[in-house]
């Protein structure tokens, strides 16, 4: 058996139905659908993402990508992204192992490692050809779901591993600009955890410029040139799907989830969540409580 029919072995014997599946790794969920799924916008963590079976695609603005068993996914920042299924059946199911990047991890090991920091304009949402050494070590990883008891000595390990092999692959200049200080990939990842802090408050531009050691212009500048949108709508789209959990997961109404997340107009809610979902809050839940595959988006 090699070694990515051996994670989708394992990523199958964990999650037994379509959805999102948290392990006992803080870093690491398994992610399977039964079928393909509608378009669903969702954040994306910075994080590494091995498709053991299946295919998917995502995308930001008019930027999209598709990746497989054979290409593996890579988000340098959160980002609002929108992503789908689209190749999935009940007999052969998408089987994804998404590992969260560590950025005090990463730091560590650039220390470790040393060298300089290149220029790079490697955009912060790639895909590349899978590497067999990343898939040993991702096999090895969710492997320890097998053996509970050995995950808290050598899942770190193995996450370390993992970041060292992002860190001395293609994507390894870009990696390194995230753990920059001063750079302007480490600034807007500041900045970025700044708006998601406070998503449900009114976004103040200055207080986010200056959490992120930047002036208002440049902040405005280089956050749309790596997101491809600007501070306020990507709070929006933080707002809507912090909403959309509250209504599906905790059963709140439209209303109630609305005010919940800053919105202080009810119709103003129900437009925007219309032209990001496609459906109306009440629509889209039901929709999403008849397929739970719909809306998954990782």
């Amino acid at each position: 058996m090699d070694r990515i029919t051996e994670l989708a072995a394992v990523i199958d014997r964990h999650v037994t139905s379509s959805g999102i599946c948290t392990t006992a790794m803080p870093h690491v969920s398994l992610i399977r659908a039964d079928q393909p799924s509608t378009p669903t916008p969702a954040v994306y963590e910075a994080s590494l993402c091995l498709i053991a079976q299946g295919s998917k695609r995502v995308s930001i603005g008019d930027h999209s990508v598709v990746y497989d068993a054979a290409h593996y996914l890579l988000v340098s920042v959160d980002l609002p992204l929108v992503g789908h299924v689209i190749d999935a059946s009940p007999d052969r199911p998408y089987l994804c192992c998404k590992i969260d990047l560590d950025p005090a991890m990463l730091s560590d090991l650039m220390v470790a490692e040393g060298g300089a920091v290149p220029h790079t304009d490697l955009p912060v949402l790639g895909v590349y050809p899978s590497d067999p050494n990343l898939i040993d070590a991702a096999c090895r990883l969710v492997g320890l779901l097998d053996r509970p008891d050995t995950i808290r000595a050598l899942a770190p390990l193995i996450e370390r591993e993992i970041l060292y092999r992002l860190l001395t692959g293609p994507h390894g200049p870009m990696l390194r600009h995230l753990v920059t200080a001063g750079s302007h990939l480490n600034q807007i990842s500041r900045a970025i955890a700044a708006i998601r802090r406070r998503f449900d408050a009114p976004i103040r531009i200055d207080e986010v410029a200056a959490e992120a050691g930047m002036s208002p212009s440049s902040l405005h500048a280089h956050f749309k040139a790596i997101t491809r949108m600007t501070p306020l709508e990507y709070q929006k789209q933080l707002r809507l799907q912090e909403a959309r959990r509250l209504m599906l997961v905790g059963g709140a109404t439209a209303g109630t989830a609305g005010f919940a997340v800053g919105y202080e107009s009810p119709s103003q809610f129900s437009r925007e969540y219309r032209r990001l979902f496609g459906a109306p809050p009440r629509q889209d839940i039901e929709r999403l409580h008849a397929v739970p595959s719909a809306g998954i988006a990782l």
